[in-house]
């Protein structure tokens, strides 16, 4: 006897759940991937960051997760190349332990060793030295050492300043730049008169000890008696060269601190009251 076939079923309509789900599965699987993928990228930033850290002396404490500051003593700071030529450049040639007041004695040893070295590089057209009842006075000439009209120091004058500085190094008195000029008007854009140039002259004479020798900014002053401290006629060509200067006096310690007995005893000059120095 024969089977009876089966009725046939109908049609499932929902079979495309099955690719449905598929798909949902492979799309999660997706998303898991990249998300795996994006920890991988935070464990290497976080490794950045710490390298970043510990170069710039930042620690994160084991207790908590707050950034430390790296104690100073276990920092070892990076050297700066431009950094130690310019120490080196600031730092005095010639540095001794202990300096000391000049005496009558010293000056006269400067002033014989500052003539012989003018005389040895034919400089005395350049610079005059000698010793006044203030102390050692050193003329320095326009020509030598400033452009007409200018305060920027010549590099041909290094030389003659380094040898000055070499000298007044061992000792601690005071030093007193001044600025002169002659009588003729000065006008420009950066020095409205001659009190301006003589000060600005003065100053860069000043700031080069400071910056190149290491002098003590608290033994220099700085003055600027423009035209009005003639030392020759101003009437000739030959005296306005003589009153374009900067003289830099290193004064004896009773002058400084307007004591008792000066460096050298001269007649009282009939030159007129010094103006009031002006600050810097």
């Amino acid at each position: 006897m024969a089977r009876k076939k089966a009725p046939e079923k109908p049609p499932n309509h929902e079979r495309w759940l099955v690719s449905y789900g598929d798909f949902i599965t492979l799309l999660f699987a997706v998303f898991v991937t990249l998300y795996a993928m994006s920890q991988t990228d935070k464990k290497k930033v976080d490794q950045v960051a710490a390298s970043y850290r510990t170069a710039f002396g930042v620690t994160t404490g084991t207790t908590s997760g707050r950034p430390q500051i790296m104690n100073k003593a276990d920092m070892m700071p990076i050297p700066s190349v431009r950094m130690q030529r310019n120490i080196e450049k600031q730092k005095p040639k010639n540095d001794t332990t202990i300096k000391t007041q000049a005496t009558r004695k010293d000056f006269k040893e400067m002033l014989v060793t500052l003539e012989k070295f003018l005389v040895e590089k034919d400089a005395q057209d350049k610079m005059q030295v000698e010793l006044t009842k203030r102390g050692l006075v050193i003329s320095m000439k326009e020509a030598g050492f400033f452009d007409s009209g200018s305060a920027t120091l010549k590099p041909s004058s290094y030389e003659l300043l380094a040898k000055m500085a070499e000298t007044l190094a061992p000792y601690n008195n005071e030093i007193s730049f001044e600025g002169h000029t002659d009588n003729i008007p000065m006008r420009s854009a950066v020095f409205p008169s001659n009190w301006e140039l003589s000060t600005g002259r003065a100053t860069s004479l000043a700031r080069y000890f400071m910056d190149r020798h290491g002098v003590n900014p608290e033994k220099i002053s700085i003055t600027g008696y423009g035209e009005y401290r003639p030392v020759a006629d101003n009437s000739t060509e030959e005296g306005r060269k003589q009153n374009r200067r900067v003289d830099l006096v290193l004064l004896g310690a009773a002058t400084a601190s307007e004591g008792s007995e000066p460096v050298e005893q001269q007649e009282p000059s009939a030159a007129p009251r010094p103006f009031p120095k002006i600050p810097f």
